[in-house]
């Protein structure tokens, strides 16, 4: 298992959540989840503007695999998509916590309290 980093929050769906400036998220999915998934093939991103709801489907990868919902870990409006990742999907496979999805503006920062920090989503995926 490869080091969580420690300032990420993680959903039980495998999403890494990272609070940056102004409220907003910046969204993309565990080393265990692309792991996980295999190679990618294709992304899926959200619309920008798009208003989403906690755990809300919003985006969609491909491996050769599978393919497998993304959701977003809180609710607010989609302000920024990483589109390098449509052309080359798989910077996520090579480096699954620099290469985010989309960016969310926030509208309420305690949905984040819900998410699991690195121990608890540790023990999550060894169970």
């Amino acid at each position: 298992m490869s080091d969580l980093p420690e300032n990420l929050k993680y959903a039980k769906t495998h999403e890494w959540a990272l609070l940056e400036n102004d409220n907003v998220v910046r969204v993309g999915i565990t080393d265990f989840a692309q792991g996980e998934l295999g190679d990618l093939v294709y992304i899926e991103l959200p619309e920008l503007g798009r208003k989403v709801a906690v755990q809300e489907q919003c985006a969609v990868v491909e491996s050769v695999k599978t393919a497998s919902d993304i959701f977003s870990p809180v609710a607010g409006e989609i302000v920024a998509v990483n589109a390098a990742l449509t052309d080359e999907p798989e910077q996520v496979n090579d480096d699954a916590y620099q290469a985010w999805l989309f960016c969310v503006k926030a509208d309420d920062l305690s949905d984040l309290d819900r998410l699991m920090d690195a121990e608890a989503y540790r023990q999550s995926i060894e169970e």
